[in-house]
């Protein structure tokens, strides 16, 4: 590959077209600034979200494209302003690469709802460029969007948390729905949900797992310590089950009706959508109206949150379900993802994929 003066040459996957299909990509980011933390990537989670990114199924993204939004490894260089980073640091980077830093959602810490918002790939970069993700060897980015990896986590089973397990959080804290001893449902139980069975533990709350696969049952009592399980598609269990709980997580992405899982809810429960179905979300005024009941949503979470959430997951040895694989499995993985096929998140082992980062 030919060396890009004043750049740092990079390896990555990209998808070319809306395909889908990833491979070999080289490309190069900007040398680390004075305050840029620089980090060889050793793993990175695959999120539902790129497989409809790489297919342009959201429509409007750029090709070619690196994706990856759950990136950690261990820092090889940091600016000269940069004071909370040291080389050999165990850290990462999720969905947010940059904001303005001055609007309101920035300055109550909520970057990922500022406007401009720069995505970790896919996005429009301060310099015009396009970003590019964690599919990649080398990570370069501004400190303020770096977040450090709590030692006594696997550091492979920690790079959901950047989404899978931040989405959950974030809500959770938000809609204060962390009092010991409620009782809290879990709608789908893949990459979000088995995160969100895994805090409602954490926090004492009495869990609920509501899903369509029956065979899911005994992974989630046994495995994820859920309390009860009820499968949506059965309706005398979701009649059994009404008014059992105070708030639920609605983590399905497929298009599902709602109304049922509000009938869930006690007076004044609370129903956070998490995932983004493809269908507008309907229900009958009646179903919030006579329970007092509140409909909501939640977009990941700002940065101080999401280092908030990893030092929560180091107290408690939170993490996630993974199934490691090799760069060049990805497009197979891909389409496991489809089919659901994962328990429960997939997580590139970059290292090994990539053998060198210049």
């Amino acid at each position: 590959m030919v060396k890009e003066v004043g750049r740092l040459n990079v390896e990555g996957w990209a998808a070319r077209d809306e395909s889908g299909i990833l491979s070999p990509f080289n490309f190069t980011r900007r040398k680390t600034g004075p305050r840029d933390v620089t980090f060889k990537i050793v793993y990175s989670g695959i999120c539902h979200s790129d497989l409809h990114q790489i297919r342009n199924e959201w429509k409007g993204f750029q090709y070619p494209m690196v994706p990856g939004h759950e990136m950690v490894g261990t820092v090889v260089e940091v600016g000269s302003e940069v004071k909370n980073f040291s080389a050999g640091d165990r850290v990462g980077v999720g969905c947010m690469v940059g904001s303005c830093h001055h609007c309101d959602s920035c300055s109550k810490g909520q970057e990922q709802y500022c406007e401009k918002v720069i995505w970790t790939y896919g996005s429009t970069n301060v310099d015009g460029s396009v970003t590019f993700g964690g599919y990649s060897s080398l990570m370069v980015c501004n400190q303020s969007f770096v977040v450090k990896v709590p030692e006594n986590l696997p550091l492979d089973a920690a790079a959901p948390l950047l989404c899978a397990g931040i989405t959950v959080y974030s809500p959770m804290k938000y809609f204060q729905m962390t009092e010991p001893g409620k009782s809290l449902g879990v709608v789908g139980l893949g990459g979000l949900g088995h995160m969100a069975v895994k805090f409602g533990k954490a926090f004492g709350l009495q869990v609920t797992v509501i899903s369509t696969s029956p065979s899911k049952e005994k992974e989630a009592r046994e495995v994820l310590g859920a309390d009860h399980f009820v499968i949506s598609k059965d309706e005398k269990q979701m009649q059994g089950a009404a008014k059992s709980v105070d708030y639920i997580i609605d983590t399905v992405s497929a298009n599902h009706p709602v109304e049922p899982l509000l009938n869930l809810l006690k007076v004044n429960g609370k129903l956070v959508i998490v995932g983004l179905p493809e269908k507008p979300v309907q229900f009958a005024a009646p179903a919030v109206v006579m329970g007092r009941r509140f409909v909501g949503g939640s977009l990941i979470g700002g940065v101080k949150e999401t280092q908030e959430m990893l030092d929560f997951c180091g107290e408690h040895n939170i993490c996630c379900m993974i199934e490691k694989i090799p760069m060049e499995y990805v497009n197979t993985a891909m389409e496991r993802l489809v089919k659901g096929d994962v328990k429960y998140r997939f997580v590139i082992d970059a290292a090994q994929s990539f053998k060198s980062d210049e």
